[in-house]
């Protein structure tokens, strides 16, 4: 598998998630992205051992998209309080069924759970609820479809999806929010695209983007310019 490595330096391993591949192994067995990244860092710089990499933050299994990971645990560790803090902004692609307005801002209560690994929208003073903001901008609509570009300003667990299920507007291809609209085999349409944060060592600001590939629904709009699409 072919894993295309955005930025790398002694400090940060930053790449493009390919689709349908978990982050870190989990009960499938199936191959994962931090071992396979472990596996390549050994390989490439002929590292005795164990080779470190830390876990930053995650997407889910079928999206794709640019993802940090950290080569050391003094940037792990960095990194996790800019998370914390909410200094690392993080953008998104999706195309979802249905229209919604220009632009918005959803906020909800999310409710994990753990046993069906499936998070719904509850009131706010449901037991270990969390409160979950984004938000959005329609950049187009077509064929009863809509492209949006979505910032996030909390992280939480099948965020994005769950929020846009709520209010009407299920992403293109999600059988676990959207089943009663998407068919059994259809791609799910959400893309990490842009993720901007401070270097753990430099400080410097840095912004690194990942556009999604050309196949269906994402080819609606194959003349957008996706590069200058991000909320702020």
């Amino acid at each position: 598998m072919i894993i295309h490595i955005l930025y790398e330096d002694n400090h940060l391993l930053v790449v493009e998630k390919p689709v349908n591949l978990p982050v870190q192994a989990d009960e499938s067995g199936d191959a994962d992205l931090l071992t396979l990244l472990k596996e390549d860092l050994k390989k490439r710089y002929q590292k005795p051992g164990n080779v470190y990499l830390g876990l930053v933050h995650r997407l889910d299994r079928p999206v794709g998209g640019v993802l940090v990971f950290a080569k050391t645990s003094k940037a792990a560790s960095r990194l996790s309080d800019v998370l914390r803090k909410r200094e690392m902004e993080r953008t998104y692609l999706a195309v979802v069924r249905g229209t919604l307005d220009n632009h918005g801002i959803l906020e909800h209560h999310l409710w994990k759970d753990t046993k069906k690994n499936k998070v719904h929208a509850v009131k706010r003073d449901h037991p270990n609820a969390k409160k979950a903001i984004l938000h959005y901008e329609t950049l187009e609509r077509k064929d009863g479809l809509s492209l949006l570009s979505i910032r996030l300003h909390t992280g939480r667990s099948h965020q994005i999806r769950v929020q846009l299920s709520t209010v009407g507007a299920p992403l293109y291809g999600d059988q676990k929010y959207g089943e009663h609209v998407n068919k059994p085999g259809q791609q799910i349409a959400l893309w990490a695209h842009t993720l901007e944060f401070p270097h753990p060592t430099t400080k410097k600001r840095m912004k690194f983007e990942s556009i999604p590939p050309l196949m269906h629904p994402w080819h609606i709009w194959e003349h957008r310019n996706m590069e200058a699409t991000t909320v702020r």
